[in-house]
């Protein structure tokens, strides 16, 4: 059954798929950070909707949407419009391409994550095993 992207099932459902993700697991065994994936231009909604990973050595120890952005801080903020992370998650634009060209706008140290891109791959082609539902 499709799950609604971004929501809070969505996170926890891709958590699930990193940490089954051998690829993943190799590819980020030297990761520590956290990341919010910041969501804007969602139809029907006036604001943006935040989901965190917390990333450590391969897997992900914890993963949800925040509900109050005061309280949750990251290492990392990537923001996109929906139509982007939509062409993310569909292996459609390349997570450090989108990084580089500036359709994923990021806050945080670039140079920690241009030295893991794979892990960056890793992590989207996990997350796209995610069966998603997106907004009209």
């Amino acid at each position: 059954m499709a799950i609604l992207f971004p929501s809070d099932d969505w996170i926890k459902a891709a958590m699930v798929e990193v940490n089954k993700s051998a690829d993943y697991a190799e590819a980020a065994r030297n990761w520590e950070g956290d990341i919010i994936f910041a969501v804007t231009a969602i139809p029907g909604k006036r604001e943006g909707v935040q989901l965190y990973m917390d990333l450590w050595h391969g897997k992900c120890r914890e993963a949800v949407e925040v509900t109050d952005p005061s309280s949750q801080s990251s290492e990392f903020v990537i923001t996109a419009p929906l139509p982007v992370w939509r062409k993310v998650l569909e292996g459609k634009v390349d997570p450090i391409r989108g990084l580089v060209s500036r359709q994923l706008k990021m806050k945080g140290n670039m140079m920690k994550v241009l030295k893991a891109p794979k892990a960056a791959v890793e992590l989207v082609n996990a997350c796209m095993h995610v069966d998603t539902d997106w907004p009209d």
